[in-house]
């Protein structure tokens, strides 16, 4: 994924410093051999780079390991103006996040095209996230445009925004401090062409913002990912009452009851979320997750031939759906499905039950453990 940032020089072939603003010196990528660079455009304010529309190796990998969360928050360019194509003072301005994912989502749709695009320093996130932070904000594109001399570069007047930038940008004050005059295209980068090719005019259904299966999926390995420490420390914490005699788990297949849980919260409501019953997340990993532990129960009961007590029988019923609960409700970070207020109700009804419930069963799990029923 990220390579490593590097100061530019003016030894850099790749490098514009001293001949332009139009690439800030700090945190790029090592634009030395990244192959999504191609040359330069020559323009009477000085030269840009120029990038390709193609992702290389590299480019997937990157994107591969960011969605790891794998180093991600160094995933990002140098905020600046690139140029797409052969650019002209015709050319369309696209707007977009210093999140390489981000651009190269939007580059790679551009095929084509001549086009500039107009890249804002969001401290390294994403489009949506940043218009939600304020980094993708008013400021930060009047900012860039003075920046780069986008006056100086282009004829016209001009900006095209993705539309999940716009609750960060007052478009009247982009045009009031810069004279640019802000034009949101789709929420996809990949009907970007169609809307150009129709005069910058969008569909109903290129502002429709649509959360399905595939763009769900994507996101649960950052999911898993945020467990690592977290599981890592659960590890110690069972090898040290292992160590102490308290056998709290004794085999690999006393972990299966946990593992599934979290694949519950992680990935399976994530996954089917439009069709578990309710609204809130937390309840739809709540049901799951009880569903879930009644099959483990039936299991160790009948499948395995094991006689299980109430206690573990109930310890499951406590400690399961929580944990799926919990995990289900972190998703609505990166759901469209919700909003910010939504989330904080949700957090107030759901973390006290979620804490009661588990809370109950660790306190179960050492009653038994030292009582011995």
């Amino acid at each position: 994924m990220p390579e490593k940032n590097m100061s530019c020089n003016t030894t850099s072939s790749q490098c514009c410093c001293g001949q332009s603003n139009t690439v800030e010196e700090n945190n790029l990528l090592d634009e030395s051999n990244a192959g999504w660079i191609t040359g330069k455009v020559l323009t009477p304010a000085g030269d840009v780079l120029r990038v390709s529309t193609r992702l290389n190796a590299r480019d997937i990998l990157g994107s591969w390991k960011a969605r790891w969360g794998i180093n991600r928050h160094n995933y990002k360019i140098g905020p600046g103006l690139y140029g797409v194509g052969d650019p002209t003072d015709h050319s369309p301005v696209l707007v977009s996040a210093n999140y390489k994912m981000s651009f190269d989502s939007l580059r790679k749709e551009l095929a084509g095209i001549d086009a500039w695009i107009l890249v804002l320093d969001t401290k390294g996130i994403n489009v949506w996230c940043a218009a939600g932070k304020g980094t993708f904000g008013t400021g930060e594109v009047v900012h860039r445009i003075k920046a780069v001399d986008l006056d100086r570069r282009v004829s016209h007047r001009k900006l095209i925004l993705p539309q999940l930038g716009a609750p960060g940008v007052a478009a009247h004050e982009v045009f009031k401090k810069s004279g640019f005059r802000v034009i949101y295209g789709p929420v996809r980068a990949s009907d970007l062409k169609a809307f150009i090719a129709e005069g910058m005019k969008a569909t109903p259904d290129m502002r429709a913002v649509k959360f399905r299966f595939a763009d769900r999926i994507v996101l649960t390995p950052i999911e898993l990912a945020h467990l690592i420490w977290p599981l890592a420390i659960a590890i110690a914490a069972i090898i040290i009452m292992n160590l102490l005699g308290i056998r709290f788990i004794n085999s690999f297949h006393d972990l299966m009851p946990y593992a599934g849980a979290v694949l519950i919260g992680c990935v399976i409501v994530p996954a089917l979320l439009p069709w578990i019953p309710g609204r809130a997340f937390a309840w739809k990993g709540w049901l799951l997750g009880l569903i879930w532990a009644l099959l483990i129960d039936a299991l160790y009961t009948w499948n395995l031939a094991a006689s299980i007590s109430w206690g573990p029988a109930l310890f499951y019923l406590l400690i399961l759906p929580p944990i799926s609960a919990y995990l289900a409700m972190n998703f609505t970070g990166s759901s469209t499905y919700t909003s910010l207020s939504g989330v904080k109700k949700e957090m107030r009804i759901w973390l006290p039950i979620i804490i009661g419930s588990a809370g109950a069963g660790i306190v179960l799990m050492f009653s038994r453990l030292f009582l011995k029923f």
